[in-house]
């Protein structure tokens, strides 16, 4: 861009300006004040006490919170393989010569991303459904009705069978994000690999993952926030139950917060969740930054 059409630093600062006051008030100040409440014992009224790092204390041995930290790490594991590999998968298969209409496809899978996660939970609350869901159904169709569950009511897998919902929801974003990098490879490149015989998986292991590794990173830590933070689909599929099985972090904020009305309490798990996120965010780029040093600039 040449300097008689590059606008000055004031000017481009002047029109940031809205936006970042506008997330100044909704975002940082917000997270300041639960910060500020966070040395506080505090359950809404017009009175607060201060405890200096009693809340801190009390979270670092708080086992609820830290068996939920550790559905949200299970979460986010199997966001990275339904999510971002699987949106991969999808991506190769909508650019390649053997699927028609990708456009429909194309479409169809980002349909998900469109709808509010409570109606996701709800259609997958239809699926699980013991009586009626189409899961119990179509194994009571194929003689497998001893397999037939109370799904949500299962300890052990709980954590999966809420993550699937929000991965259905998801892959629809990570197959165009995946599309749109992919779309930046130059096909000459492809070409080459084509007329030395890197077809199929191996012009995909190859060739295509590294040269779509900033794609896939930024993937990966879209899907590490979005999986840490979680909480409308526990919240509307299980409330966090059976017992704390599939409870989350900030699930078990908002009922301390909300229901059991110490705010001083929830603002530490607040700020606890921003830091576990942003410390599992840091570990993913520095591994990812390590893997790529080692393989001499490839993941």
């Amino acid at each position: 861009m040449g300097k008689a059409l590059r606008p000055k630093g004031w000017l481009l600062l002047l029109y940031l300006l809205p936006g970042l006051l506008v997330y100044s008030f909704v975002v940082l100040l917000p997270i300041l004040a639960a910060f500020r409440d966070s040395f506080y014992s505090w359950t809404g009224g017009p009175k607060k006490t201060f405890i200096g790092m009693d809340n801190y204390k009390e979270l670092l041995q708080d086992e609820v919170f830290w068996n939920a930290f550790v559905n949200n790490v299970w979460m986010t594991v199997y966001g990275l393989i339904g999510q971002v590999g699987l949106g991969f998968v999808f991506a190769l298969l909508l650019m390649s010569k053997l699927v028609k209409m990708k456009g429909l496809h194309r479409t169809m899978s980002y349909f998900p991303s469109t709808l509010a996660p409570v109606i996701i939970a709800f259609l997958w609350m239809m699926i699980y459904n013991y009586n009626y869901g189409l899961l119990n159904g179509g194994l009571r169709g194929a003689g497998l009705g001893e397999w037939a569950q109370s799904w949500l009511d299962l300890t052990g897998p709980i954590v999966l069978l809420v993550s699937i919902p929000l991965s259905w929801q998801n892959i629809g974003f990570f197959t165009l994000l995946m599309l749109a990098g992919l779309s930046s490879i130059n096909k000459e490149v492809l070409e080459v690999a084509e007329l030395d015989g890197a077809t199929g998986v191996r012009k995909a292991w190859y060739i295509m993952i590294p040269l779509a590794k900033p794609t896939l990173l930024v993937a990966s830590l879209l899907c590490i926030a979005n999986n840490m933070r979680g909480f409308e689909h526990v919240f509307a599929l299980t409330g966090g139950g059976p017992g704390n099985a599939s409870s989350v972090m900030a699930l078990y904020a908002y009922e301390t917060s909300f229901l059991r009305f110490r705010y001083g309490y929830g603002s530490a798990l607040a700020i606890a969740i921003i830091t576990l996120t942003m410390l599992m965010i840091l570990l993913c780029t520095l591994f990812m930054q390590k893997r790529q040093n080692k393989s001499g600039g490839a993941l």
